[in-house]
């Protein structure tokens, strides 16, 4: 009797492992934040009452192609994230899931996505949705281990969610996703620069180039984040200025905005990871307090 229970408990404990080791797979945070952008696009893109349930389907159906993309990288970087503490534990590099296992998961995400976005969207947000899996799986991953210019490239797929979002109401490209696109794109620079400064030495370990300038964790590096951050400043009005929003929100976009230009002038005058962590952290903030601004001044 005994035997059967401790051979039960085994069991669930062995699920649970799996189905944790999965849900790690998924990169679920991440993958939500680049749900949540789309979202974003998607509500300010209504003209009139937001559909809510073909909202949360084409969040859905986003969500799972996100997956697929962050599955192939995981399998791409596999013997790269070995080398690195902060990904040493992911599922592919411990083994707890093997490549095939992976691969099968990334096509039914796939698969799953598009048929999602297919019936619930329009054609050229799937499109655009399937180009920017293949950018940042096949296009971006293999580039972080060659040239800084994988920084270029990773801002293009990670620009199109809100776009997406948009031309998944319209149908249409336009200057309206043209600005959320914009404004994502410009913003991944000083984001992604931070956490390449912050895991500078880990990166190292694993070949892999992000910082733009060869002097590393430098002033030149710092004044390179500092003007791509002030560029990020007017774009806080184009909603405004093409009726996607108010008044109040590019305010606050602008104010956003200052508060993330001065935490890279403390990363200039510092040059210190401690620096870098905090513009780490405002990066996460600035977008979703910005987005949401937005879509708060459409609705009221």
């Amino acid at each position: 009797m005994c035997n059967l229970r401790t051979q039960h408990i085994d069991i669930d404990q062995s699920l649970a492992s799996q189905f944790q080791a999965y849900f790690k797979l998924t990169k679920f945070r991440l993958t939500s934040t680049v749900a949540f952008s789309s979202g974003m696009g998607y509500i300010l893109a209504e003209r009139g009452q937001v559909d809510w349930l073909n909202l949360v389907l084409f969040l859905i159906g986003g969500f799972s192609i996100t997956v697929s993309a962050n599955i192939i990288n995981q399998i791409i970087e596999r013997e790269s994230d070995k080398l690195m503490k902060r990904t040493a534990s992911r599922p592919l590099p411990e083994g707890i899931i093997t490549v095939q296992q992976a691969i099968i998961t990334s096509a039914l995400f796939l698969i799953a996505g598009t048929v999602i976005l297919a019936v619930y969207s329009t054609l050229n947000a799937l499109i655009l949705s399937l180009i920017s899996l293949v950018i940042y799986s096949f296009i971006y991953t293999p580039l972080k281990t060659v040239s800084p210019i994988a920084v270029f490239i990773g801002a293009f797929p990670g620009a199109f969610p809100p776009m997406i979002g948009w031309i998944a109401v319209t149908g249409e490209y336009g200057w309206e996703p043209g600005v959320l696109f914009a404004i994502q794109f410009l913003w991944q620079f000083p984001h992604f620069w931070a956490i390449a400064w912050v895991l500078d030495e880990e990166y190292k370990k694993a070949g892999i180039k992000l910082l733009p300038t060869k002097d590393g964790r430098s002033k030149h590096t710092a004044t390179i984040i500092m003007t791509y951050t002030l560029c990020l400043l007017p774009l806080g009005f184009l909603p405004y200025l093409f009726g996607m929003s108010g008044i109040t929100s590019a305010y606050i976009a602008l104010a956003c905005g200052i508060l993330f230009f001065f935490q890279t002038m403390y990363l200039w005058k510092e040059c210190s990871v401690k620096a870098a962590l905090l513009l780490m952290f405002g990066s996460f903030l600035y977008l979703p307090i910005v987005q949401i601004a937005f879509v708060l001044d459409k609705i009221y």
